[in-house]
């Protein structure tokens, strides 16, 4: 099995990030975590993409707030998929590392999910290596329809509860 590996640009990305790790671990997808800054240590986040493939990685994560360019810059040395999260700052409340995220030049994609969404981004990664992961994709189905029905369930309880007809 193909597993993930997650890179985040602070350690103040780290509550974010165990969200990720946890979502994966729930699935059993191995996943590898570092701490590399796309502008402190860029030799280091070079090196990690470039040898991915090679290192057993099927996904990247990357998460980055403010400048946001650590996605860009791991995806600009892989072709592996790399999804970027963008995190939430004290400063314009993530959309800067929004916009940075998801405006990459052609040729070198980054998928996006929202601020902070660590939990989309591991499940993005899992729907990604599910595409050749049977065991993987049956997880998933089976995670949506419990998903589903919690909230079938919260409907009836709420429903009773306050509906007057």
């Amino acid at each position: 099995m193909r597993k993930v590996g997650i890179i985040m640009g602070s350690d103040s990305d780290r509550p974010i990030i165990e969200k990720a790790v946890s979502t994966l671990k729930d699935f059993g997808v191995p996943c590898t975590v570092h701490v590399f800054s796309a502008h402190r240590t860029p030799e280091e986040a070079r090196a990690f993409a470039l040898s991915a493939r090679e290192n057993g990685y099927g996904v990247l994560i990357a998460a980055a707030g403010m400048a946001a360019h650590l996605a860009g810059a791991i995806a600009a040395n892989t072709t592996l998929p790399v999804i970027g999260i963008p995190c939430k700052s004290a400063n314009l409340d993530g959309i800067d590392a929004l916009l940075s995220t998801v405006q990459m030049p052609s040729g070198i994609p980054v998928a996006t999910v929202a601020v902070n969404g660590g939990v989309n981004a591991a499940l993005l990664s899992l729907e990604i290596l599910a595409v050749t992961d049977e065991r993987l994709a049956e997880a998933l189905d089976k995670k949506r329809a419990a998903d589903r029905e919690a909230v079938l369930e919260k409907d009836r309880r709420i429903s009773a509860e306050l509906s007057t007809d």
